[in-house]
């Protein structure tokens, strides 16, 4: 096992039919190489799903050997600013590809970070150096990219990789690195990952530190994540108006994971829906759940406001 290399960059895909659970994408790209033309592309959709993947498959396919050298890479995060259009953008631009393909390709990671004058600035840059260049935005939110930009460009939405998809990721990682992974694990890293590829390959490698056997208990731990069982016995016992082992449960749970406050919020609220309890009282649940996260992210005493959750629950259940 090559310990050294990320698993993020080991399983990068190198064709499109590696990336997963994107078809409704990948199928319109791969015919715009196949032309070896394209338009400016916008890449939408949450992380971890395959964006930029399909970016440098797109370049390698295109450019063959001269790849590197006719994409321009860059993380709009690390500068925001109008000087990276200005400067970095506008001189790769402006020179000439090497190959017989008539345009590079700048691919323009996290490009809703962008100011929006520097997004302006991007707007006259596609204008003026079309012939030379094409580009390839990526976003995990459309709607902050500038009209003007989002009309010269085919959008192209990704979305979370399904179960199945998931599966056969886990799959082909645990047969490259001989893991035995059972299947309450895969469930496990299914749930913990919520269809981010990314973060489901570095909770794999962090989980083959400690052994090539891969269990629940390993993929919650190194997640820090709680188990939804143990959030699901905390809630039935508040709502069963128990609230002192409810609140010991919780603050045991927290310390044993090291989770935090918006943390345990959001694990129960997805466990609202399997209490047996009518739909109505789980709407009101949810509903303060959100006004709790609020509270927290205000700056509220994470544990004040989790036992007033608690407390909110054991009411509800009296009622």
């Amino acid at each position: 096992m090559e310990e050294h290399i990320i698993w993020t960059e080991k399983y990068r895909p190198k064709e499109f039919s590696e990336v997963l659970g994107q078809d409704h994408v990948t199928n319109r790209v791969k015919a715009f190489v196949k032309q070896k033309n394209m338009p400016h592309m916008l890449f939408s959709g949450p992380a971890g799903t395959g964006k930029t993947s399909l970016a440098i498959v797109v370049a390698k396919k295109l450019f063959k050997d001269e790849w590197k050298a006719n994409l321009l890479e860059l993380n709009a995060s690390d500068e925001r600013g109008i000087d990276i259009i200005r400067n970095k953008v506008k001189d790769f631009a402006r020179t000439k590809a090497i190959g017989n393909v008539p345009f590079k390709i700048i691919y323009l990671d996290e490009s809703d970070a962008l100011t929006k004058e520097a997004q302006q600035a991007l707007r006259r840059t596609m204008e003026n150096y079309t012939k030379t260049c094409r580009f390839i935005l990526s976003c995990n939110y459309s709607s902050k990219i500038i009209d003007p930009i989002q009309s010269r460009c085919a959008i192209f939405r990704f979305r979370l990789l399904s179960k199945k998809d998931i599966f056969k990721l886990i799959e082909k990682i645990a047969k490259a690195e001989d893991l035995d992974i059972d299947e309450k694990a895969k469930q496990a890293l299914f749930q913990v990952s919520n269809g981010d590829c990314r973060r489901l390959e570095n909770i794999l490698q962090s989980c083959t530190v400690l052994d090539s056997k891969i269990t629940e208990d390993t993929v919650f731990s190194l997640a820090a994540l709680a188990k939804p069982k143990e959030v699901l016995e905390i809630l039935n016992l508040a709502i069963k108006n128990k609230f002192i082992k409810a609140r010991k449960k919780l603050l045991d749970i927290m310390l044993n994971y090291g989770l935090s406050g918006l943390d345990m919020v959001k694990q129960i609220q997805k466990e609202i829906f399997n209490l047996e309890i009518e739909d109505s009282k789980k709407l009101q649940l949810i509903s303060k759940c959100g006004e709790i996260e609020f509270r927290i992210v205000e700056g509220s005493d994470e544990y004040v406001q989790l036992e007033a959750l608690l407390a909110y629950f054991s009411l509800l259940g009296i009622k």
